[in-house]
Formats: structure tokens, sequence, C-alpha cells
């Protein structure tokens, strides 16, 4: 895992740290302590991820609205 600063992550490392986090919680084998630790790296990873995501939306909706198309999600038939 790496010591680097969560918003210093781009998705895709995020991403990968935050699997490694979940999976050394899922096989608890990790100390009280460093569960713990381990868990608020987790929430700032997912909290990275999905800022990351937003703002990848927000970006594609910008170019959708630049070539005149409609933006935002479109309902699943049936849904």
């Amino acid at each position: 895992m790496t010591d680097k600063p969560v918003a210093e992550l781009s998705f895709e490392e995020a991403m990968a740290a935050l699997e490694q986090v979940v999976g050394q919680l899922e096989r608890g084998d990790v100390a009280l302590e460093a569960s713990i630790s381990l868990y608020q790296r987790g929430a700032d990873l997912k909290a990275h991820c999905e800022a990351k995501l937003k703002s990848a939306e927000e970006k594609v909706d910008l170019i959708r609205a630049a070539e005149g198309r409609a933006i935002g999600t479109t309902p699943v038939e049936g849904m």
C-alpha cells in the first residue's frame, strides 16, 4: 500500500488502494488499532473516488451540452 496522500492519487490508484484496504479488513488479521486506521483510510479513499467520478460525470455533461445533446442519465426501460 502506498503512503501517498489520498488527494494526490489518481482514480485508479485510489481504487487499487481501497481494494487492498478492504482485503486486509476482510481477512481480519489486522490488530484493532491498525483496523481503525485502515477503516479511516478506506473511508477517505472512497470519498476521493466518488469525487473523481462526479468530476468526470460533470465533464461529460459539459461536453454533451456543448454538442447540443441531452445531459444527465437516461432511465432504463422498465425501471
